[in-house]
């Protein structure tokens, strides 16, 4: 091997690695139009069933079945942003008359009602406080002068989100316009060879990941109507709106429903600030607690495995392992998109390394 030899392979690296850090460095630019893709990619994967019906069924021409299904998740997304607004305006009517004193002395009670009904000595738990300085910090951290700044930052992100939200709704609109759009953009990169295999892959990752984000809103669906049962049950002001928001937070795997959990039984003790903690918060916030326990039972019993068997086609200890490993790896994010990341894999495996023991035996229901 001559010198000259060794040095083009020398340049060669070198040119290979600046291609890979420039183009690493162009996609963290434009990483914010990478993310209203994969936003729009699953729009796309979720609208695409109604999509379907409407062409099939009804009979439908594309475009009026695409614009149909566009109005419906708009429709849909209006709603929900509607929920919202009632408890915004009371909760900025609330701000603006909010009396920290009377705060306090709310808190202070609930507070002293807790350490009575566990049989605590407030004389301990006080001495505990002021070892650790607990409310030296609180107060030193409460500052009313954020308000301002905070709105001024929520306004940024108010107009930052309406760009994205259009963003979205145009790429979407056009994904699902033209079915394969991103795979005749993907296919421009892949030799002939492995073009119909490719081909195959995307299909079926199409199909299974539609049924898991379906699937997904039908979970999201019935939590949000065991929580909204319970609520009303139990009498919680703006019911609706924090079953919603609880429910929600179900779409992060494992530590979702703990958050979720929380925020409800904190919103319910708050709620009732000023009642007996023993003849009303206490109670209620049980009923809440067995409603929680009631929802995530039939979650994981039956909303969870019908997606994962019926989906996804993965087995449910399976799912458990990939959502671990994923949120170690890449933290909250990862445990979100673990379950359709592994499952593109599966199929992208199974389409090209079929004659693989291991390949075989992952992938032998897809």
């Amino acid at each position: 091997m001559t010198s000259k030899t060794i040095s083009k392979g020398i340049l060669r690296a070198i040119g290979f690695i600046i291609s890979v850090a420039l183009l690493l460095y162009f996609l963290y630019i434009i990483r914010s139009v990478l993310a209203y893709l994969a936003i729009a990619a699953v729009v796309a994967l979720i609208g695409r069933p109604l999509v379907k019906f409407l062409r099939l069924k009804l009979k439908f021409p594309n475009i009026l079945a695409v614009v149909a299904t566009m109005l419906i998740m708009v429709g849909v997304l209006a709603g929900i942003v509607a929920l919202f607004i009632p408890l915004l305006s009371e909760q900025s009517k609330n701000l603006s008359l909010l009396d920290i004193d009377e705060l306090q002395k709310s808190l202070n009670a609930l507070y002293h009602q807790i350490t009575n009904f566990l049989g605590l000595s407030s004389h301990i738990v006080e001495d505990v406080i002021d070892d650790v300085g607990l409310e030296k910090n609180i107060l030193q951290g409460l500052d009313i002068g954020f308000i301002p700044d905070f709105l001024n930052s929520f306004l940024t992100v108010l107009s930052s989100a309406s760009i994205g939200l259009f963003s979205v709704l145009f790429i979407s609109f056009f994904f699902l316009k033209d079915r394969r759009l991103f795979e005749h953009g993907l296919l421009i990169f892949i030799p002939q060879t492995k073009k119909q295999r490719t081909t195959n892959s995307i299909e079926k990752i199409n199909n299974l990941l539609s049924r898991y984000f379906v699937g997904l809103l039908l979970q999201i669906f019935i939590l949000f109507v065991i929580y909204t049962i319970v609520l009303l049950i139990v009498g919680i002001e703006n019911a609706v709106v924090i079953a919603f928001l609880c429910a929600l937070f179900n779409i992060i795997p494992y530590i979702g429903p703990i958050i979720g959990g929380v925020m409800m039984l904190t919103l319910t003790m708050t709620s009732n600030l000023g009642f007996n903690f023993s003849e009303v918060i206490l109670p209620k916030t049980g009923y809440v607690f067995l409603g929680l326990i009631l929802g995530q039972l039939v979650d994981n019993f039956f909303s969870q495995p019908f997606i994962f068997s019926n989906s996804v086609k993965s087995h449910p200890l399976e799912i458990f392992l990939i959502i671990i490993i994923a949120g170690l790896l890449f933290g909250v994010v990862g445990m979100i998109v673990a379950v359709p990341g592994y499952t593109a894999i599966k199929v992208i495996l199974k389409e090209f390394l079929s004659e693989n023991q291991i390949v075989k035996s992952l992938t032998h229901n897809l």
